[in-house]
């Protein structure tokens, strides 16, 4: 699943920060990391952790001491992290996102967008819908504007 992911995101932290200068990129990044990790381990594990996205969030903030720009871009990887878990519903397999505090081995759990199967399908026409949004609001028909997100993943909505 990716469009579901994407979509959610982007439109979410739109709507929560209306921050022409986030960096939506990266956001997607982190929407994405933990299937992306947890994957080549076999099933849900440490990244569908609420553990594994708040020491990301600790990690940004300690490596960007003093770097106020930069931790500003590179807060939407965590953020995108946690909206990953949100819109998984990862939460629902309590050990897994409680980890570690329901002890460090894991079972074999699927990836929670695995485990959905055919609902995933919904869920992705959705995503599908919320891009489309994205691409109509941002004028991303323009091709300025699709590299300007390109190139620095930035959003700024078309004045009607």
């Amino acid at each position: 699943m990716l469009l579901w992911f994407f979509g959610t995101a982007i439109v979410s932290v739109w709507f929560v920060f209306r921050d022409p200068r986030f960096d939506y990129r990266l956001l997607c990044v982190g929407a994405i990391l933990p299937d992306v990790i947890d994957i080549w381990f076999g099933g849900a594990r440490a990244f569908h952790s609420l553990a594994a996205s708040i020491s990301a969030l600790l990690l940004v903030v300690v490596a960007s001491a003093g770097r106020k720009s930069w931790r500003k871009r590179v807060l939407a990887v965590p953020i995108g992290m946690m909206l990953h878990l949100v819109f998984d519903g990862a939460f629902s397999n309590t050990r897994v996102f409680w980890w570690p505090i329901g002890g460090l081995h894991f079972r074999d759990d699927p990836l929670p967008s695995v485990a959905r199967g055919w609902l995933d399908i919904p869920f992705e026409l959705l995503g599908l819908v919320l891009l489309v949004w994205v691409w109509r609001t941002f004028g991303l028909r323009s091709r300025a504007r699709r590299h300007d997100l390109l190139r620095s993943g930035h959003l700024q909505p078309v004045d009607r």
